[in-house]
């Protein structure tokens, strides 16, 4: 009888610490939920020797459950930095399937992001505000190029009505950089939404920076687009004011009339 009632007291303890010990394993699993995040990492999609480049199709994204951690930098890259590592070279043999960290990586210039990348050496970044209008209905992309017409009206002319206001062409075969803060190729590909934008960024050199800074004080400049094959410039071309306009309207005029006799 002694032997049974030890037998049913050791049962009954080990039954208090079994549910003892489950619920602290469950309170630790709470406590780990509630420090663990989702992340979505960046993982190749081929394997890289050392050197090879990552290219926008070698990487597909992860998504991982980790836990937080207090370390100030993390090693892992997140896919919304996916673009920073594009071009990239790679430091080592990575297999395929990797969860890519900075570490995999080769340092970098930083030289290879942003648009200061895009502009060729010893020219120069310059916006200029547009609308729709004098940037044909937002229709101008990046790497697109066009010829710069500025409208003016001159102080030391008023009075003069012929010669008051004068439109000319400023700049020819002007490269697009950007427009709004869309740049590179991909920004302008025909598959791209029309999204309207209220700057244009142009590739000048720093003489014509000058220019166009100063004429974009003094009057209104809008873009004439070119077709991208076209890169001759055109030297006849001749400043329009009123008389000009007037003397074109009035040969184009008589050559009608001529012609319809």
């Amino acid at each position: 009888m002694k032997q049974k009632l030890l037998l049913l007291i050791a049962v009954f303890f080990g039954v208090i610490a079994f549910v003892l010990t489950y619920q602290q394993i469950q309170r630790e699993k709470i406590k780990i939920r509630g420090q663990a995040i989702t992340s979505k990492l960046i993982r190749l999609t081929v394997t890289k020797n050392p050197g090879d480049k990552i290219e926008e199709d070698d990487i597909a994204p992860y998504t991982e459950t980790r836990i937080k951690s207090t370390a100030v930098f993390s090693r892992v890259i997140p896919w919304k930095n996916r673009a920073q590592i594009i071009g990239r070279e790679v430091d080592s043999y990575i297999a395929k399937g990797t969860v890519l960290q900075y570490d995999d990586l080769k340092a970098a210039s930083r030289r290879v992001f942003g648009l200061n990348a895009n502009i060729k050496s010893g020219m120069r970044a310059k916006a200029i505000a547009v609308d729709s209008i004098s940037a044909l209905s937002y229709l101008v992309r990046p790497d697109d190029r066009v010829d710069i017409i500025g409208t003016f009206r001159f102080p030391e002319m008023r009075g003069e009505k012929d010669w008051d206001t004068i439109t000319l062409t400023i700049l020819q075969n002007v490269r697009i950089i950007a427009t709004g803060n869309q740049w590179g190729r991909k920004s302008g590909s025909s598959g791209t939404r029309r999204r309207s934008y209220s700057s244009v960024t142009l590739e000048l050199s720093p003489s014509d920076v000058e220019i166009v800074e100063f004429a974009s004080q003094k009057g209104r400049l809008s873009l004439s687009l070119r077709n991208n094959e076209d890169a001759a410039e055109v030297n006849n071309l001749k400043s329009v004011y009123f008389r000009s306009l007037k003397k074109y309207l009035d040969d184009k005029s008589r050559k009608n009339n001529a012609n319809s006799q």
